[in-house]
């Protein structure tokens, strides 16, 4: 009868360390100003690098922004654009290098990292497209349009994988 205990506690132990342990790198959507958040996700795997394309509603040109995941952080690599102006830099400042080629400007970011970036899905019809790992995800398709994401890397378990929304790519 003490072994038979024994076991069914060790299984019981075995089973909520598989749920509840972070084991799975993510990048997280958390929905900001709302008392009750969604969290959405897309699982990172041997492919640390994403990019955000999205057209910018003044100038009606697709902006390029491309990071790279850390353990818990996200480097900036790039921005490429059409036009500067409204929100669009035209030099580089220290730690960045602007290269214009073929109608494109590209902004180099030496060593910049975030922990973490709002993003707002806005209420009108322009592209906002997550890239990964060679698969395409349409955010206003898979997000709350009008509402803003904190977007950051963490570790998930089981438990708040089930929690959270899977954000689906597009065959």
């Amino acid at each position: 009868m003490k072994k038979m205990s024994i076991g069914i506690a060790l299984t019981f132990a075995i089973v909520c360390i598989t749920i509840f342990l972070p084991l799975f790198q993510v990048i997280s959507f958390t929905e900001t100003k709302t008392n009750n958040p969604q969290i959405y996700y897309i699982d990172v795997g041997k492919d640390k690098r994403f990019q955000i394309r999205f057209t910018h509603s003044i100038h009606l040109t697709d902006v390029l922004e491309t990071y790279e995941v850390l353990d818990n952080k996200f480097k900036i690599i790039s921005m490429e654009y059409e036009e500067v102006a409204v929100g669009m830099p035209a030099y580089a400042e220290e730690g960045q290098r602007l290269t214009y080629n073929d109608g494109k400007y590209i902004l180099y970011y030496e060593d910049s990292y975030l922990e973490n970036f709002i993003l707002y899905v806005g209420d009108i019809n322009m592209d906002l497209f997550f890239y990964y790992s060679e698969k395409q995800y349409d955010l206003k398709k898979s997000l709350q349009r009008g509402s803003s994401y904190k977007i950051e890397v963490q570790n998930f378990s089981l438990y708040d994988k089930m929690k959270g929304v899977r954000i689906a790519h597009e065959e």
